[in-house]
C-alpha cells in the first residue's frame, strides 16, 4: 500500500456538520421514508441502492416543472442510458430564472477592472427580449444555437433564451481556432450563431471578425441561417455596416434585438429528457464528439452538486474561472438555480497581474470560489501568499478541478487562503456534465484524497478483469456500475449508439468506465485520481498514474514551471520507459545536479520503480484550450504516430518539440540535446 494511503493527515474538519444541507437531505429522506440513515455513508448508500433518491432529491431541491413526475426511470433509446422521470415536463431555463427581484444575480467581470452588475430581473428582462427575437427568426424547439463568445453576461442571455425556447445551446471560448470551431459547428449545423467581434485577453485586443467571415462562410452550406455579431468587449459599440457586408449573413446585436416582436417570455415545457446543451470531448487527435445532455440531468445533476456539496445559497456568491468552451461553464450556471449571485469573468487572472485578481476575489465577498491545479500551482510558484494580499472572510468553500490537486497543493492551498475553508477536489467530466467523485461537507479532509463519491453516482474500482478492488488499496479503473440522470443522451449523429457504446461501455460491457486511474484509501475511504487510464505508466509491468510523479515534482516548484510524464512504447521496443519532460522557470537551468535531485526525490517518495527512463527539459507543455495538459497525444507521438493536432490544443506548435524524442539512442547518444541518460 501507497505510504500515503497508510499514514493520511487530516487537513481541515467540518465545524457544524448538522447545519448542512447534505446532512438536512439525510434527515429529510429518514423522515419520509422512515429510516435511519446515520451518517454520509448510509445516504451515499441508500443513493446508489433505491432510485427513489432521484425523486426525493427533485423534492429537497425544488425543481419547478409544470408536470410532476409520477414514474422515475424506464428504458430508454439505448439500453445502457434509461429514460428518466418519463411523463414529467419542465424548462431548464425556469428553473434558473426562478428569482424576479432586485438581488444580483450575475456580476460581469473584466480583466481592466471594470465589473458591471445585473439582477435577477434585469436578467429575465434581456432573456425575454433575446428569445422573442429569436422566435421571430424562427427558431423552434430541437434547433440549434451556437455561439462564439467570452464569460460575459452576453453568453449567460443567449443560453438562457435558447433554452427557454427548447432549442439546443452550444457554445466554444473565443481562442478556439477557426478550424477546431468548424470541427464542431458542421457536425450539429446551427440555424444561429452568435459572435464576438473583438476580445481583450491579457491587455491585448485581439480582432475576431475574420475567424467570424472564415466560420459563417463555411456554416452557410451546414445550415446557418444568420450570424449575430455582439458589441465589442473592448469598446462597448456595436460594429459598423461595413462588417456586416464582410461578414455573411451577419446582423448587429441590436438589430437582431429589434427583430422580435417583445412578447413575453414563454418557457416550454419539455420532457426531462429533452437535450439541451452539445458539449465536445478534446478531440486533440481527431474529430471531436458531439456529447448530447439532457435539460433535467444538468439542472438536477449541478444543483445538487452546488446546494448539497457546498451549501451555496440565495446569500452567496459563486465565482467559476472558466471559459465558455468548458463543461464548468453550463455547470457554473447551476449556481442561478441556487438563488445565487455568480461571476463571470473575461480576461486572463494573471493580468494586469494575479494579485489583482485574487485581491478582486476578496472584494467581491466570493463565498465558493471553483478554480484549477495550474492556476494554484502558478499562483504557489510565484510565491504569492493570498491572505497576506486580502483577508477572503467571505470564502467558505475552494473547489479545485480539471487536474489532479497534489498533496502538496492540498496543504498550500488550504494556508494560502483561509485555515477554515472547505478545500474540495472533485472529478467528473465533460462526459457527463458533473463529478463522480468530489466534496463532502460533513467528512473531514484528508491531505491529497477527494473525499467521497457524488450521491448516486455508483462508482467502483476494477482491476483489468472487472474485479471490484476498491478495499484493497490498489489502483485500477473507475467505473460507475449504475445509470444517473446526466448521462449523455446520445452523440449528435450517432443514430444506433455505437461510438457511444465503444466510448464508454466497450471495456467493460454495460459498464461506464470513465477512463481515470483512481485509489481508494481503505482507511478513510478518499480516493486519489492518479491519471487517465490511456495515459497510466507501465515500465516492467508496474502501474502507476503521472499524477504520483507531479506530486513529487511539486517541491521543485520554485525552479519548475511546468512537467509532463508519458510512456513510450514503440515496435521494437519489449517494455515501456518513462518520460518526464520539464520546463523552466525563467531565470533558471535544467543542469545535471537538479536532474540527480528529482530521481533521488522520486525513488524516495515512491519506489526506484518509479524513476523516469529520461528526463528531458523542454521549451514547452501542450495544453487544451481548457488547461489541461496533453498527455495522451504526446505519448502516441513519441511511440511513433504521427498526429495532426486539432483546434482544440491551445498551443499546437508545442506539439511539434516531442517528435525528436521517438529516437532516444540519436539523442542520448549523439548528444544533440539537454537529455540525461538512465542513472
Amino acid at each position: 500500500m501507497d505510504p500515503q494511503l497508510a499514514q493520511p493527515r487530516i487537513l481541515w474538519r467540518p465545524t457544524n456538520p448538522s447545519h448542512t444541507s447534505l446532512d438536512a437531505l439525510r434527515r429529510m429522506i429518514n423522515r419520509k421514508h422512515g429510516l435511519k440513515l446515520k451518517d454520509f455513508h448510509d445516504l451515499h448508500r441508500y443513493s446508489v441502492e433505491d432510485y427513489t433518491f432521484w425523486l426525493d432529491l427533485w423534492q429537497y431541491l425544488g425543481v419547478i416543472s409544470s408536470v410532476a413526475p409520477e414514474k422515475i426511470l424506464q428504458e430508454g433509446r439505448f439500453k445502457e442510458i434509461p429514460a428518466w422521470f418519463p411523463g414529467a415536463k419542465l424548462n431548464y431555463a425556469e428553473n434558473l430564472l426562478h428569482r424576479n427581484d432586485d438581488a444580483i444575480a450575475c456580476s460581469s467581470a473584466r480583466e481592466t477592472g471594470q465589473v458591471t452588475h445585473h439582477s435577477f430581473r434585469e436578467l429575465r428582462e434581456r432573456v425575454r427580449l433575446t428569445a422573442a427575437a429569436m422566435r421571430a427568426s424562427g427558431l423552434k424547439t430541437g434547433d440549434r444555437v451556437a455561439a462564439i463568445v467570452t464569460n460575459s453576461v452576453h453568453a449567460v442571455v443567449i443560453a438562457l433564451a435558447t433554452t427557454s425556447i427548447g432549442a439546443i445551446f452550444s457554445s466554444t471560448a473565443t481562442d478556439m481556432g477557426s478550424q477546431g470551431i468548424l470541427d464542431r459547428y458542421k457536425q450539429i449545423q446551427p440555424r444561429l450563431v452568435f459572435s464576438e467581434t473583438d476580445v481583450l485577453y491579457a491587455g491585448k485586443r485581439i480582432d475576431l471578425l475574420p475567424k467570424a467571415t472564415e466560420v459563417s462562410k463555411e456554416l452557410l452550406s451546414h445550415g446557418l441561417e444568420r450570424i449575430i455579431l455582439l458589441p465589442s468587449t473592448v469598446t462597448g459599440e456595436e460594429i459598423s455596416s461595413s462588417a456586416n457586408k464582410i461578414v455573411p449573413k451577419s446582423i448587429s446585436w441590436s438589430r437582431f434585438l429589434e427583430s422580435g416582436d417583445g412578447g413575453e417570455l414563454i418557457f416550454e415545457q419539455l420532457p426531462f429528457g429533452h437535450p439541451t446543451y452539445i458539449l465536445y470531448s478534446s478531440g486533440t487527435s481527431g474529430p471531436p464528439k458531439c456529447i448530447v445532455h439532457c435539460a433535467g440531468g444538468v439542472l438536477m445533476q449541478g444543483k445538487k452538486e452546488l446546494t448539497v456539496g457546498y451549501g451555496l445559497g440565495r446569500d452567496d456568491t459563486y465565482f467559476q474561472y472558466t471559459t465558455t468552451g468548458w463543461m464548468m461553464w453550463p455547470y457554473m450556471l447551476s449556481g442561478l438555480s441556487c438563488g445565487s449571485r455568480i461571476i463571470c469573468y473575461d480576461g486572463s487572472p494573471f493580468h494586469p497581474d494575479v494579485r489583482t485578481f485574487l485581491k478582486f476575489l476578496s472584494d467581491e465577498g466570493v463565498t465558493v470560489f471553483g478554480t484549477s491545479p495550474r492556476f494554484l500551482s502558478e499562483v504557489q510558484g510565484n510565491s504569492i501568499h493570498p491572505s497576506k494580499l486580502a483577508n477572503f472572510d467571505a470564502l467558505r468553500v475552494v473547489v479545485s478541478t480539471g487536474a489532479v490537486l497534489t498533496p502538496p497543493l492540498f496543504e498550500w492551498t488550504q494556508q494560502a487562503f483561509n485555515p477554515t475553508i472547505h478545500l474540495v477536489s472533485i472529478s467528473g467530466g465533460t462526459d457527463i456534465c458533473s463529478s463522480f467523485v468530489g466534496g463532502v461537507s460533513t467528512m473531514p479532509v484528508y491531505v491529497g484524497e477527494i473525499q467521497g463519491k457524488s450521491l448516486g453516482m455508483k462508482v467502483e474500482i476494477f482491476d483489468l478483469d472487472g474485479k471490484n478492488i476498491e478495499d484493497t488499496g490498489v489502483a485500477g479503473e473507475m467505473v460507475c456500475t449504475r445509470p444517473h440522470p446526466s448521462l449523455p443522451i446520445c452523440f449528435w449523429g450517432d443514430e444506433t449508439g455505437e461510438k457511444l457504446r465503444q466510448a464508454y461501455f466497450s471495456t467493460y460491457p454495460g459498464i461506464w468506465r470513465q477512463g481515470d486511474f483512481i485509489v481508494k484509501n481503505p482507511k478513510t475511504q478518499g480516493l486519489m485520481i492518479l491519471g487517465r487510464s490511456d495515459g497510466v505508466l507501465n515500465p516492467s509491468g508496474v502501474r502507476f498514474g503521472s499524477a504520483e510523479i507531479y506530486t513529487v515534482m511539486d517541491q521543485f516548484s520554485d525552479v519548475i514551471d511546468d512537467t509532463l510524464c508519458v510512456g513510450q512504447r514503440r515496435p521494437e521496443d519489449r517494455d515501456e520507459r518513462v518520460l518526464l519532460f520539464v520546463k523552466m522557470r525563467p531565470g533558471h537551468a535544467f543542469s545535471k545536479a537538479l536532474e540527480e535531485r528529482m530521481r533521488a526525490a522520486i525513488r524516495q517518495a515512491l519506489s526506484s520503480r518509479h524513476v523516469p527512463a529520461y528526463i528531458f527539459e523542454i521549451e514547452e507543455i501542450p495544453y487544451t484550450v481548457n488547461n489541461k495538459k496533453i498527455e495522451i497525444a504526446v505519448k502516441q507521438i513519441v511511440s511513433g504516430i504521427t498526429l495532426k493536432p486539432s483546434g482544440t490544443v491551445a498551443n499546437p506548435n508545442s506539439l511539434e518539440l516531442y517528435y525528436k524524442y521517438r529516437h532516444l539512442e540519436r539523442l542520448v547518444n549523439g548528444g544533440r540535446s539537454k537529455s540525461r541518460s538512465k542513472l
